[in-house]
């Protein structure tokens, strides 16, 4: 692990402060936060900001919470992270996707046309940073304009999360 989870002594006021909008009091700590927190919590300020925009797009976002588990497990497979895959495999079962529809995450299949039409639409962000005229149109036959966009920052939001514990070295706990 290139920036291992900070040390409990480590954890201050600040520290614990950078995870309100996230965690309940009692796990605003080492053990509590979990390994990925752990580690964001080197940099106070920068994870504060962060899990503010992440609290969004994870619990307020208006896309339906079976449409943002598909997208995040798609860019979890499409961007290598155990560890994001790991953890969103559990919260898309809950949010409706059998593992049928899980399993075809990973080859970019799905038995449902706009199921496929979501992962299409991640792939595309994913490698030209933008959707087609014809993707846009077809999300919008399910998903109004705010869904839309919530869409994208979605899959630029757990891209960008991604990004960050591969680099740090963060894994699922199976695997520590």
């Amino acid at each position: 692990m290139r920036l291992p989870p900070l040390p409990a002594e480590s954890w201050d006021d600040r520290t614990r402060a950078a995870f309100r909008t996230l965690l309940p009091v009692e796990r605003r700590n080492p053990e509590g936060a979990g390994p990925a927190m752990s580690v964001l919590a080197h940099h106070p300020d920068l994870t504060e900001a962060f899990l503010g925009f992440s609290v969004y797009l994870l619990f307020r976002s208006s896309l339906p919470p079976r449409i943002r588990e598909l997208a995040i497990l798609r860019v979890a497979h499409r961007t290598n992270c155990a560890y994001e895959w790991q953890h969103h495999a559990g919260f898309a079962a809950t949010a409706g996707l059998s593992e049928a529809d899980i399993a075809g995450v990973r080859n970019g299949t799905a038995a449902a046309e706009f199921d496929r039409v979501v992962i299409n639409a991640v792939d595309e962000l994913l490698e030209k940073s933008t959707l087609s005229d014809q993707t846009w149109t077809a999300l919008s036959n399910q998903l109004s304009d705010p869904q839309r966009m919530d869409l994208v920052f979605t899959v630029g939001g757990y891209s960008l999360l991604a990004m960050a514990f591969n680099t740090f070295g963060v894994t699922p706990e199976h695997e520590r």
